[in-house]
């Protein structure tokens, strides 16, 4: 059971992992488990995963690209606003 054990700091840092695919098989297994239990990494995960997804339906950039667009930065604030107006 102490396999399976993390800090609230270390399920944070292993579901930024996640989001980008650089969290290992384990580091997930242990995240799903800590998530079981913990309300507020269970809350972050949740979060993380919705600020991604607006992030990817929104953003238009291609690989030669450095910057957003004005455009692309308006649309992810209006869709972060009204998730947070809808989680209030």
């Amino acid at each position: 059971m102490g396999k399976f054990k993390l800090t609230c700091d270390e399920a944070t840092m292993i579901c930024d992992k996640s989001q980008y695919g650089e969290a290992t098989f384990s580091e997930k297994l242990k995240l799903n488990f800590h998530v079981l239990f913990c309300k507020f990494c269970k809350r972050y995960s949740a979060q993380n995963a919705k600020l991604t997804d607006i992030f990817k339906s929104t953003c238009s950039l291609s690989e030669n690209k450095q910057k957003m667009s004005m455009d692309d930065k308006d649309e992810i604030s209006k869709k972060f606003h009204e998730l947070l107006e809808k989680n209030s």
